[in-house]
């Protein structure tokens, strides 16, 4: 199959495009309801060092939304629901009452239930979430998976952040540097492939005390000998024999083999020899369900994503519950490290995000990682392709997809380089701003509006009055409908810009359809300067097969 990424609603995807247990692993780090501001994605570049970056709020409220997801699921509409989930709901709201929190739930559970039916019987589900709501979150995870015989395995905890000193702050309670994952089944029959971290320095001084002459390596010695026999073990080898009460844990032809092969350790004193257990072909230690030992992600493998998890971690849990040719989904796929990952490991992958900047970023980091032909081969849905689904995506009536027309035409546009202006109600005409080349050192600033419905002459005058408060150079208006004659000819009214590095006159007005976008592949024609979304590390994807199963 076709790797898949999906930009919308993942409930209305999911329960439209995936097919009953067609999924092998799914992830998910939803949105947590911390009633943090998140600023993600965007780097501030140019002159402007405050350009507003764009903020994702993960802030729920009790809305049309849910009220009618709430209903849809204490009616159990079309019998999607357990009786388990439908009673933990009702008492959910008794308890918390109509507020964001039994929002929050309620939009959980719709997802979390069309999960479980997507996976297949042997598939595995992982949550990542943090404490704020993670003991609501178990209950209807219990409620959907374990009323239809699945089964929780695991709280895994993750170490996310170091310790933070907040008793100067005020601070009277511990500080929160962990986030929850919570593992469930959906059988009793599962794909599991043990994962090893590496043994720390203390306990490798403390255990691995020798040194092999011949070779330097550190070994550890292991007993020979069993409390049981069973077979012939209680032969003299070399000399020995087992101290009394015990027998050899081998037989005589193995210990014969270890011996041949230099695995023997025999004291100098005399007496029962070991066997060598040498560091360098130890797994590791078993993991268990505390995962601190993966760090944040740091350095090259930020993306600016503040969400961001690291790849260690995805690599960790792909690789326990998948193995190569699975289907892996992320239905809140953000920045998109778990279809990397999934990329990286040879893993089928589906993601789906509402937010078109993380469309964005996924698209550019799969190319910047894999290349242009991966990209290329990637099945894209939701995306505007014809003036049809560009226009239903400007009338979507939904307030979670309100801006998603203007940030899905500035970002294609721009080639990923504009800033969105999130300033709700106050954008003063400004949807976007991006900086441009001009010289070896000196960039110049344009800004884009974005328009969906009527336009007209006095778009084009009020535009260029923005451009000049804001001091920008050019402007630029997308817009869906097509422009009028007197909006031409204003636009051509006003004055040219002469741009130094390509040595050519640019209308500092410039009016740009939707359809040309669509049809013509319009984009900006300007030498752009620093990257707006940060540049993943490429992978040599040819070593895959030699990537170490054991993952620190």
């Amino acid at each position: 199959m076709s790797n898949k990424l999906f930009y919308g609603d993942n409930l209305d995807i999911l329960r439209r495009k995936i097919r009953d247990e067609t999924v092998d692993l799914c992830y998910i780090d939803p949105p947590f309801n911390s009633k943090r501001n998140y600023f993600q994605i965007y780097n501030n570049v140019g002159k402007d060092d405050a350009a507003q970056a764009q903020a994702f709020i993960d802030t729920w409220t009790w809305n049309e939304l849910a009220i009618a997801g709430y209903g849809e699921i204490i009616t159990n509409h079309e019998g999607r629901y357990t009786r388990q989930t439908i009673e933990l709901l009702k008492g959910l709201k008794a308890v918390l009452g109509e507020g964001a929190l039994l929002g929050y739930l309620v939009s959980m559970t719709q997802r979390v239930n069309e999960i479980q039916r997507v996976l297949k019987q042997t598939g595995s589900f992982y949550l990542h979430c943090d404490p704020t709501a993670s003991h609501y979150l178990k209950l209807v995870l219990d409620s959907v998976f374990c009323a239809r015989g699945g089964d929780f395995k695991s709280e895994i905890s993750w170490k996310r952040s170091s310790a933070h000193n907040d008793a100067k702050q005020g601070r009277r309670y511990p500080g929160s540097i962990r986030d929850v994952i919570f593992f469930y089944t959906k059988s009793s029959e599962w794909i599991w492939n043990w994962q090893f971290s590496s043994y720390d320095e203390t306990y490798i001084s403390k255990n691995y005390r020798h040194i092999d002459q011949d070779t330097g390596r550190l070994y550890r010695l292991g007993d020979l000998t069993a409390a049981k026999s069973g077979g012939d073990v209680s032969y003299e080898f070399m000399g020995t024999r087992p101290y009394k009460g015990r027998y050899w844990a081998y037989s005589l032809v193995n210990m014969e083999k270890f011996y041949n092969e230099g695995r023997l350790y025999f004291p100098k004193n005399g007496g029962t020899p070991a066997y060598k257990r040498y560091l360098d072909e130890m797994p590791g230690v078993s993991i268990q369900n505390d995962w601190g030992d993966i760090q944040p992600a740091i350095g090259n493998e930020r993306l600016g994503y503040p969400t961001q998890k690291p790849e260690a971690l995805l690599e960790r849990i792909l690789r326990a519950s998948s193995n190569e040719g699975d289907t892996i989904l992320d239905a809140y796929c953000g920045c998109g490290t778990s279809v990397a990952v999934a990329q990286r490991l040879r893993r089928n992958w589906i993601g789906i995000d509402i937010t078109y900047q993380s469309i964005a970023v996924i698209l550019k980091r799969l190319e910047d990682s894999f290349g242009a032909e991966t990209v290329a081969a990637i099945t894209l849905d939701g995306i505007p392709r014809d003036m049809a689904s560009a226009r239903a995506l400007a009338n979507k009536q939904d307030d979670r997809l309100r801006k998603e027309f203007e940030k899905w035409a500035l970002l294609t546009y721009s080639k990923n380089r504009a800033t969105i202006n999130e300033k709700k109600g106050a954008d003063k005409g400004i949807d976007g701003t991006a900086y441009f080349l001009t010289g070896a050192n000196a960039t110049a600033r344009v800004i884009f509006q974005v328009k969906s419905g009527k336009v007209q002459r006095s778009t084009i005058a009020t535009l260029n009055s923005d451009r000049q408060r804001e001091q920008a150079e050019l402007a630029i208006l997308l817009t869906l409908e097509e422009p009028t004659r007197p909006m031409q000819e204003e636009a051509m009214a006003a004055s040219m810009y002469h741009h130094e590095l390509l040595n050519r006159m640019v209308p500092r007005i410039q009016i740009v359809t939707i359809q040309q976008m669509i049809e013509s592949d319009a984009r900006i024609d300007l030498p752009m300067t620093l990257e707006v979304l940060k540049t993943a590390e490429s992978v040599n994807t040819c070593d895959q097969q030699d990537l170490p199963f054991q993952v620190t």
